[in-house]
């Protein structure tokens, strides 16, 4: 009995370390299930742009700084490494499309054009899509990362090569600072 006793601790113990490391898979391997999706979605709007840009040129072709700025944006959006240099490229490209779409209030007949109206409700449409997809991507870090710290996970992570992902975030200043209110 003592020695199916000392060989089942063992046993256990395998089992326990087994578990937790296919956990920690599992967790890694959801969050970057979900890069992809971003990537999906984000592959979405990059294929997009093009055709606003080219909509935009027939109404006001002489703002080609502010086109210029949109597609080196996507370009640099679509070469991003990581998710920082991401986080990164995707704040200069919503910047960029914002001056596009302010462009439309100089323009009405671009603002009343459909194809940039519709053009314009697809990439709204995207980028609802994109807010989806980020919100599923940063719960399954943060799911990786709390597993990655806790306890005994924790002991296991590090000589397995799981490190912490970092969440992404496009960060604007703007929506976080108080609306003036004025009578």
């Amino acid at each position: 009995m003592r020695y199916l006793l000392l060989l089942l601790i063992p046993v256990l113990i395998i089992f326990w370390v087994i578990n937790l490391y296919n956990k920690l898979v599992r967790k890694r391997s959801m969050s970057e299930e979900a890069w992809a999706g971003i990537d999906v979605q984000l592959k979405k709007r990059y294929d997009l742009i093009p055709n606003l840009i080219e909509t935009v040129k027939g109404y006001a072709s002489h703002e080609k700084d502010t086109l210029n700025a949109v597609i080196e944006a996507r370009n640099q959006a679509q070469s991003a490494g990581n998710v920082k240099a991401q986080e990164s490229a995707e704040k200069q490209l919503n910047s960029a499309l914002a001056n596009v779409f302010a462009l439309s209030e100089a323009y009405p007949d671009l603002k009343a054009n459909q194809s940039f109206v519709n053009l314009q409700n697809q990439l709204t449409g995207i980028e609802s899509d994109i807010e989806k997809a980020r919100r599923y991507y940063n719960a399954t870090v943060r799911e990786l990362n709390i597993a990655i710290e806790s306890f005994p996970s924790n002991m296991l992570a590090g000589p397995f090569g799981f490190e912490q992902q970092d969440y992404f975030e496009i960060e604007n200043e703007s929506e976080r600072a108080n609306p003036q209110v004025k009578f």
